[in-house]
């Protein structure tokens, strides 16, 4: 599928080469909108907000409601543990629950543990960390984290394909667009507003962590796999500098593969063992008839932009 823009196939038909971003329907675009505007940060300064009275102290049963309550509140941005040697209940909320949120957090636990309930702020974001071929959501289109990249200062971005940076705006999780290159090449960055949410290497199998420590060039014949929303996937590498035509634009030099990807998978990247390889900038298939799949190579981008894997 075409990323950046309306899908120009359906899965399961073969419509010539497209590329792999997909197209958002109304009700995502206005799901990201309310994700988007529930991270509004707190006025709240990190530390703690509130203590037990001196000799507070709830028993087992106490505590146990105390956290069943907590998890009906549902107040996304928290974490929390019973502290057995204290009876507390321990609450620390990151930076974007509001004040509002914290005092339902109080008014949730009054009945069952009111005065031992201890809330800690931290200046950060309680947040899954994101890696290399998690979603990411942009202006109505759907693409996915190559590899997390830095700078020599330590500044750290998302590399992913450049049809979905070419769309600027800020692409949640990760944040706005720092340099794009489309079409002739296919990559672009992606700075992290909150750095401390990159991970280092590709999302796994069950959601593992799969290290990546150098980047290469790939040779025909090898075998790859790519790591992307629509799942890990694996083939052959089937030919180098081959040469594609989306319509709006060419870009050559690319990585041709028999692995399949799907609509949103654009920017996934392509690696074997803990070696980088490439990033998805297009195709044909999917993955219930088979397909091909064209990859930018990493090491252009990596050179272009002075950032390395980590």
């Amino acid at each position: 599928m075409r990323s950046g823009s309306a899908p120009s196939a359906r899965p399961g038909r073969n419509a010539g080469v497209t590329r792999r971003a997909g197209a958002l329907a109304a009700v995502c675009g206005l799901l990201a909108a309310t994700a988007v505007a529930a991270l509004a940060p707190a006025a709240t300064a990190a530390g703690r907000t509130s203590t037990p009275p001196t000799g507070a102290k709830a028993d087992a049963a106490q505590l146990a409601a105390a956290d069943a309550t907590l998890r009906r509140a549902n107040v996304g941005g928290t974490a929390w543990y019973a502290d057995p040697a204290t009876g507390h209940l321990v609450v620390t909320a990151d930076r974007t629950v509001s004040r509002e949120a914290v005092a339902r957090i109080e008014a949730a636990v009054r009945d069952s543990a009111p005065a031992a309930l201890e809330i800690h702020r931290t200046a950060g974001r309680i947040a899954e960390h994101t890696a290399g071929g998690d979603p990411i959501i942009g202006p109505g289109a759907r693409c996915a984290v190559g590899f997390n990249v830095q700078d020599a200062g330590g500044t750290k971005y998302a590399l992913t394909a450049g049809h979905c940076t070419q769309l600027g705006g800020t692409w949640s999780p990760v944040g706005e667009v720092a340099s794009s290159s489309f079409p002739g090449n296919d990559y672009g960055l992606l700075r992290y507003a909150d750095p401390s949410q990159a991970e280092g290497g590709v999302r796994g199998p069950g959601g593992t962590l799969i290290d990546i420590v150098n980047a290469r060039n790939p040779v025909v014949g090898e075998k790859a796999c790519v790591s992307a929303p629509s799942g890990i996937h694996c083939g052959t590498v089937t030919g180098l500098n081959a040469t594609v035509n989306y319509g709006d634009g060419v870009v050559s030099g690319l990585i041709q593969t028999n692995l399949c990807t799907e609509p949103g998978d654009s920017g996934a990247p392509l690696y074997a063992g803990s070696s980088a390889l490439g990033i998805v900038s297009g195709g044909s298939g999917d993955c219930t008839s088979g397909g091909t799949t064209y990859f930018q190579p990493v090491l252009e981008p990596l050179s272009a932009f002075g950032v390395s894997v980590f």
